[in-house]
Order: structure tokens, then C-alpha cells, then sequence
């Protein structure tokens, strides 16, 4: 039984990791700003990445941690994000953690990387420097009730009929349901192989951002989508647009748009000789997602 500690246990990814790891045998400590109010899986304990001093009780006794933070929701999120992931790579450091696994964003190296996927590779270098190796998963859109880029889908296929869209909807990328993110991160950490690389992962089709619209209204709404695409949409315009439609906000919605230019596709397979899984497919991720979030909206 390893000890495992979970940072962000009350998100999107973090919950349904903590009750998998649960469910696997491992001892979670699931970290969180507000442990009386955790009801999910694993020990609840203290801890806060802006907050160095309480990383030291967090990670007391553990085997690996998994880094699961971001901070898109803030305008100066990259300069927040390298601070956290130098000082939770630091703590792991002191506290003899024996590895640490980073759910990170899936692109190619270059220049073009938008300023979100660049903070993402930073955090990747950062939370090295104190020595302990990093396992890295790349993803790039996780399909899963509650997670932003999933929910930005399905709440503007259901409240638009038509759509007048920014040029981003043509890029290309390669959605994974969250089920198989999760047995990634646990398949990873119960590998010595993977202890120190870095792995790309994603679902089994790569489709543009209006293809991934145009599936959901097939699939939930039996009906078509239409789309129109205006170029002179800028980014800025676009984050609007989105805040106006879905419930994210302006700043996350902003951090996202600027993201959505650039493809993200799988262009190592590597991560199949570690975790030999099949990932579903892309209807078969929303078609779950879509069960999930309708058990939810009628508990």
C-alpha cells in the first residue's frame, strides 16, 4: 500500500482520482483549503500551495504526491502557478516524497504555444527543482461532467442553435473521457517505468472543436449544429462572447481562448507500453459525461 497524497481532491480530476485510488488500495490523503468541509474519498488534511509552511504536515510520510493545480481563473495565473509547483516541488523535496505526477496539457514545443500551455511546461520544470523525479501526462480536453472545457461545450451546444464562432472551432484536438485520464495517473504511478518521463495522452479520434460541438447536438439533442465562422472574432472578443453564453468567467474563458489556437494532438504513443488501456471514444465519453451530469442535476 503506498501513500499517496492528492492536491486539489475536491476538483474535477482530483475527486474522481482520490476515489479511485481509494478503490485501488492506496492510502489518500486528499488535500484541500477546507478539510471539515470534505466529503469525498481519502483523509482529508490541510494544505495550500500558496501557502509553503503548510506543505510540510501535508506531505509527512508520503510515498508520491500528484499535482493536480492550476489558476486559470486569475489574469497573473502564470506568475501564481510557477510560484506554487517551485515551492510543492521544494516540499516534496524536504519531505522525502519519492515521486510526483503532473496532469500537464498536451502541444507541441514552440513558439506559438499560447501562454497557458507555457505556463503548463513550466510548472512541469518547477516542480523538479527540488530533485524528486516528475512523472508528466499530457492531455489535452478531458471529457467529464464539471470539467471547464467540457462544460464550455455542452452549455453552448444546448443554449445555441446556430453559432456565429472565431476561427479557433477548425483547430484540432484530441479529447480523452476522464475515466481514462484517471487510469493513466493511477497506471503511471504503480510503474517504475514511468517514475521521471513525460507521456502524451488522448481518446482515440482527433477532431476540431466545431466537430466536438457538432457530436454533442447529434448525440444530446438530435439535431444539427450550424456554425458559422467569422475570422475577425479576436480572442479577446471570443472570451466575451463565451462568458456572455457559458458560466465561465471572463479570465478563465480568456486563458482558455488563447489556448484553443493551438493543436493539441498525441504524437507519442509511448504511454501504451505503460498503461496498456483503450481509451472510448469520443461519443461514448459524452454520452457518460452526459449520464453523469444528469444524476447529479436530479439528486
Amino acid at each position: 500500500m503506498t501513500t499517496v497524497l492528492v492536491t486539489g481532491a475536491s476538483g474535477f480530476v482530483g475527486s474522481r482520482l482520490a476515489a479511485a485510488l481509494v478503490d485501488a488500495g492506496h492510502e489518500v490523503r486528499a488535500m484541500t483549503r477546507r478539510p471539515d468541509d470534505y466529503r469525498g474519498a481519502g483523509k482529508p488534511i490541510y494544505g495550500d500551495v500558496a501557502d509553503p509552511e503548510s506543505l510540510r504536515d501535508a506531505l509527512s510520510g508520503v510515498t508520491a504526491a500528484y499535482y493536480l493545480v492550476h489558476s486559470l481563473a486569475s489574469d497573473d495565473f502564470r506568475t501564481k502557478d510557477a510560484a506554487a509547483a517551485r515551492a510543492f516541488g521544494t516540499a516534496c523535496a524536504d519531505a522525502g516524497v519519492e515521486r510526483i505526477i503532473y496532469l500537464g496539457g498536451l502541444g507541441a514545443d514552440s513558439p506559438e504555444l499560447s501562454e497557458h500551455l507555457r505556463s503548463r511546461r513550466e510548472v512541469e520544470e518547477l516542480l523538479g527543482t527540488g530533485g524528486v523525479p516528475v512523472t508528466v501526462l499530457r492531455a489535452a480536453i478531458v471529457i467529464g461532467d464539471g470539467g471547464i472545457s467540457w462544460e464550455i461545450t455542452r452549455q453552448l451546444v444546448e443554449r445555441l442553435p446556430a453559432m456565429v464562432t472565431p476561427r479557433w472551432v477548425a483547430t484540432r484536438t484530441q479529447p480523452i473521457a476522464l475515466p481514462d485520464v484517471i487510469d493513466y495517473l493511477i497506471g503511471v504511478l504503480e510503474s517504475d517505468e514511468a517514475v521521471g518521463r513525460t507521456y502524451e495522452i488522448g481518446g482515440p479520434e482527433v477532431l476540431t472543436y466545431a466537430e466536438m460541438m457538432e457530436r454533442v447536438a447529434r448525440i444530446r439533442l438530435n439535431r444539427q449544429l450550424l456554425i458559422l465562422v467569422v475570422p475577425m472574432l479576436t480572442p479577446r472578443l471570443s472570451s466575451r462572447w463565451l462568458s456572455l453564453v457559458t458560466d465561465v468567467d471572463t479570465a478563465t474563458g480568456r486563458n482558455l481562448v488563447d489556448s484553443m489556437s493551438n493543436e493539441v494532438i498525441v504524437t507519442d504513443h509511448s504511454i501504451s507500453s505503460v498503461v496498456p488501456i483503450e481509451p472510448m471514444s469520443y461519443d461514448d465519453a459524452v454520452r457518460l459525461a452526459y449520464a453523469e451530469h444528469d444524476r447529479r442535476e436530479s439528486a
